[in-house]
């Protein structure tokens, strides 16, 4: 048991890109102090954004509120009246981390697959670090 968070912070989105295909649009955002960007392809459908939104945005290692593994259930099949970390958010992914690149001295890259919708994060070594895993939830909010 542990603490299942890996990554927790505030994003702005300051771009929104959904021509290429219908129900996906690939956001851009950048963290309040502005050392953090990602690039999240959502569910346009699920989760209708608009550039200034602020977005909550958790990657976490199980969505257990206690930390513990899964034990190989998925999120989907927590039972009734069993709370989750999912609980607290609308929009939520399970995913690989597939690639990781070294950028200069104190940055790095991270790119996670959701079933074909992508996620990019480029920040600070220190923060992204804890991304080191085959599997992480994405969880995001408002």
């Amino acid at each position: 048991m542990g603490d299942a968070s890996l990554f927790s912070d505030t994003f702005t989105v300051t771009d929104i890109n959904a021509q290429k295909y219908d129900r996906v649009a690939r956001l851009t955002a950048h963290n309040e102090g502005g050392e953090t960007t990602i690039t999240l392809d959502v569910n346009s459908e699920l989760f209708p954004c608009q550039n200034g939104d602020r977005l909550q945005i958790l990657l976490a290692s199980t969505l257990s509120i206690d930390g513990s593994k899964d034990d190989g259930k998925g999120w989907r099949d927590i039972g009734m009246g069993e709370s989750s970390m999912a609980d607290g958010y609308d929009y939520v992914c399970h995913g690989k981390i597939y690639r990781f690149e070294e950028g200069d001295d104190e940055n790095i890259k991270v790119f996670v697959s959701f079933g074909g919708l992508l996620l990019y994060m480029e920040g600070p070594y220190k923060n992204l670090t804890p991304l080191r895993i085959d599997y992480v939830y994405l969880c995001m909010k408002k």
